[in-house]
């Protein structure tokens, strides 16, 4: 016994996929809308009109940043143009996922005479670092560090 394939038949079918795209699609907008503030700074056009002054003090400072995380601890290294380890006037640090706000901490970062140390137990994967710091000469510096944990 064979059925016929009718135009109803074919017209179900394709409403029913496109239906199942269309709402995937739309489960998958309110997702990214959700979870992501997608906001850096408040006013773009203010933060503009000091961003090469303020890019050309931070290059000053020769200062280069790497993260590490390791044994419950997330690890910040903050070196000199000279290579030694810099003290900065305040270090404040969000530690977070690049797509959502979720997993956001503000760790209290203590400096241990080469690095700055915080207690973060992170998971495996990419985490963003968006740090502030200020020179001890008062000069503020600011930087995203890419941290990626393994496990």
């Amino acid at each position: 016994m064979t059925r016929e394939l009718t135009g109803r038949h074919v017209l179900m079918i394709f409403g029913g996929a496109f239906g199942v795209i269309i709402g995937v699609n739309l489960l998958l907008a309110w997702s990214a809308v959700s979870t992501f503030p997608g906001l850096e700074v408040k006013n773009s056009y203010v933060a503009s009109q000091q961003f090469d002054e303020r890019k050309a003090a931070q290059e000053a400072l020769g200062w280069t940043v790497r993260a590490n995380a390791a044994d419950g601890q997330v690890i910040l290294r903050i070196t000199g143009a000279d290579g030694l380890p810099v003290r900065v006037g305040g270090l404040d640090a969000v530690i977070g996922r690049a797509t959502h706000v979720a997993d956001d901490v503000r760790p209290e970062f203590i400096f241990d005479g080469v690095s700055y140390v915080a207690p973060v137990d992170l998971a495996a994967g990419n985490w963003n670092i968006r740090m502030t710091a200020q020179a001890e000469d008062g000069t503020p510096f600011s930087q995203r560090v890419i941290l990626h944990v393994k496990r």
